[in-house]
């Protein structure tokens, strides 16, 4: 099983493939049905206006921030850590090597390269590039950004290489020749575009993409599925599947296990958590799997077909996982029925389903602390589980495992621990340790807490605290806090050098709060904070403030918040209905439009996450009130944000930041605002840029809580 085949578009939205999507030049249309907006100028992609508007808030953000005597220092450091040479290079098993992305300050767009395993696990491995994206980018003229690889199963040898120009989510892609370190001449190559693309086999690629202009669904996405023929034009390519319009899009992808079986997937997403799974049968033809919308296919182990469970279906409880023989599935694609491989306990989550060789591998949430299972297969359809010696209370993720054998790296981190990377055998269930990372920063008496806070509606909400031992329980420590609280993504402890350097290390403590909507505790815990429940989501972080305040942690004064994409509406909510509770508010690439959220990139994607309003009374009614960017209101003291976004995020897109900080400019309240031009929706396309931006806000941070 190469890949997760889960549909998450909200931290990475990432797809099944190398899934991209684009948006619109030009704004769409006022709706006579929304109130009045003068700003809709804004939703211009790229135009000179909107960038000349874009230069000139860039300006003043950059000369107020950048002559502050912290800026100059945290830039310095942020890319000392974000470009240090003994960072971990994280490892890929392929094609009997070891590969690896770097960037540093030398390769700031990065180079893939290879070396043994034994090289790897001995500490000073003899690194061979074998592509080199600074390079080809000047070679080319383009600003390329490397957005990874797909290997063609068993051999590995040949590989689809997805690039992007300038960090934007729509790729190009181009086949590899790992062997001559080459791009193949006459071989593979799809246009840039939205697209999904998997091998079939080594002459066939099955590609979803806008295959004429305007043929994507409203959320952007590819929704007809083709079969291209090595040597033939893409003209001639066969279609194989075609969903609807009015879909999220089409997703094809090829499993495999170790034992030589495969299994054509074709995934129509109906909305972000809903979806109808296709396979081509034992008779060659297209037939949709009878399994709940919301249960999907995680992998192929063993000649067992695995499931991820969002819902019951039938016996088989929400929030498991299930399997089922191949050769059922194959033959009875609407009538075979899955056993239970692992079912979760109360306060336990499911995270990722992965797979080597011959076992099933499962990571889980215990209470927002890190497990990691090796499930092997046992007769009659069950399955022995062992749980992996790693260490306790850190955040545990499986990496590259081997589709050849039964070794898998894993990774463990906390919020004062730095990274450390396992050499893991799932078969045998022993794990060594490989590397660890240096200290970024003195985390000598920082200590790490988990605490409770009680909601409006009296449901605990955990959240973790990182604090000086010695802190004053006097309300004069700056705290940050952070959420994100959407798409059942799951927010849990993570070692961040900037963040410690830069802050923590300056007497500034940091929180992360584990509110609704996010899945650290299943799909119930993200469905109670859906659509119009969402302010469920929204009372949750400002109950976890006001414990922080009323146990004279900190105070308001002190008090900062940040939050990025759905994370970033989070804190567009919080500033505008709890103000009095916040000093300093991070926006980053966020959503705040949230009446036209479906005319922007790609919100209409996202309707199953917050509702339609153009179709529901009830949402519309609900975002009215709560969109962010509705909600200000002139005369109102709101903490002054630092508002960031990128030219070329092409998945939230930038015109919500423009609009609403247009917006507050208008009422002359104050703010701060950054557009990056490069980067995607992330903080850089090197590692230059992120330094930038990273100080940029940590500048903002200490000049509004600690100085």
């Amino acid at each position: 099983m190469k890949k997760t085949l889960r549909i998450a578009l909200a931290t990475t939205l990432a797809l099944l493939s190398s899934t991209s999507m684009s948006f619109a030049a030009t704004p769409a249309p006022a709706d006579p049905r929304d109130p009045a907006d003068p700003w809709i100028w804004l939703e211009d992609a790229n135009g000179p206006r909107v960038m000349d508007w874009v230069k000139s808030h860039n300006a003043t953000t950059e000369q107020r921030l950048e002559s502050d005597p912290h800026y100059q220092p945290f830039y310095n450091d942020a890319l000392a850590i974000l470009g240090a040479k003994d960072r971990i290079p994280s490892p890929s098993f392929l094609n009997g090597q070891i590969y690896n992305f770097w960037q540093d300050e030398e390769h700031l767009r990065g180079i893939w390269r290879k070396t043994s395993l034994d090289e790897y696990r001995g500490g000073k491995p003899a690194w061979k590039t074998v592509l080199d994206i600074d390079a080809l980018g000047k070679a080319e003229g383009k600003s390329w950004v490397y957005k990874g690889a797909d290997c063609l199963e068993p051999e590995q040898r040949r590989c689809l290489i997805s690039l992007s120009n300038g960090g934007e989510d729509a790729v190009e892609v181009r086949e590899f020749d790992l062997a001559s370190g080459t791009f193949v001449e006459g071989g593979f190559h799809i246009p840039r575009a939205k697209q999904g693309v998997t091998w079939e086999d080594a002459d066939h690629l099955l590609v979803a993409t806008e295959w004429t202009p305007g043929e994507v669904t409203t959320s952007g996405y590819p929704y007809v599925v083709k079969r291209v023929t090595r040597g033939r034009p893409f003209t001639e390519a066969v279609e194989v599947f075609r969903g609807e319009k009015s879909d999220v899009g089409m997703f094809p992808a090829v499993l495999h296990d170790g034992e030589g079986h495969t299994l054509k997937l074709i995934t129509r997403a109906i909305d972000f958590f809903h979806q109808r799974s296709f396979v081509i049968a034992a008779d060659g033809k297209m037939h949709e799997l009878a399994i709940p919308q919301k249960v999907s296919v995680a992998g192929l182990v063993a000649g067992r077909v695995v499931f991820r469970l969002d819902e019951a279906w039938g016996d088989l409880p929400s929030g498991s996982v299930a399997a089922a023989p191949l050769t059922e599935v194959m033959q009875r694609p609407e009538g075979f029925s899955a056993k239970l491989a692992w079912n979760p306990g109360p306060r336990e989550a499911l995270e990722a389903v992965s797979a080597t060789k011959g076992r099933l591998l499962v990571s889980i949430l215990d209470n927002v602390n890190g497990r990691l299972l090796s499930l092997a297969p046992a007769a009659g359809g069950a399955w022995t589980t062992a749980t992996l010696p790693l260490p306790d209370k850190l955040a545990l993720r499986f990496g590259s495992a081997q589709t050849d054998g039964d070794r898998v790296f894993a990774w463990a981190e906390g919020f004062t621990t730095p990274s450390s990377l396992y050499l893991v055998d799932a078969a045998a269930a022993t794990a060594q340790p490989v590397q660890s990372l240096p200290p970024r920063f003195d985390s000598k008496g920082l200590v790490v807490e988990q605490r409770e806070a009680k909601s409006t509606d009296g449901t605990a909400i955990p959240y973790f605290l990182v604090h000086r031992k010695d802190m004053p329980l006097d309300g004069s420590t700056p705290v940050l806090l952070d959420a994100y609280g959407g798409f059942q993504v799951n927010s849990t402890p993570s070692y961040s050098g900037t963040i410690g350097k830069l802050w923590l290390e300056r007497g500034g403590a940091f929180a992360l709060a584990n509110i609704r909507g996010g899945g650290e505790f299943g799909p119930a815990w993200h469905e109670a904070a859906l659509k119009t429940k969402r302010q469920v989501a929204y009372d949750d972080f400002a109950s976890v403030a006001r414990d922080m305040i009323d146990r004279k942690i900190t105070s308001p004064r002190r008090l900062g918040i940040v939050g990025g994409s759905n994370g970033g509406l989070l804190m567009g909510v919080e500033m505008t209905e709890f103000p009095e509770l916040y000093s300093a508010v991070v926006i980053q690439v966020p959503l705040l439009d949230m009446i036209r959220i479906s005319k922007i990139a790609a919100g209409t994607s996202w309707q199953g996450e917050y509702g339609d309003v153009y179709a529901d009374p009830e949402a519309r009614a609900f975002w009215l009130k709560k969109s962010p960017y509705h909600a200000l209101r002139k005369g109102v003291k709101y903490p002054e944000p630092y508002i960031f976004t990128t030219t070329r995020d092409d998945r939230t897109g930038p015109q919500h930041a423009r609009k609403f900080a247009a917006r507050m400019e208008e009422m002359g309240l104050p703010y701060y605002f950054y557009e990056n031009t490069e980067g995607g929706h992330g903080s850089g396309a090197d590692i230059r840029q992120s330094a930038k931006t990273t100080a940029l806000w940590l500048t903002y941070l200490t000049r509004k809580l600690m100085d």
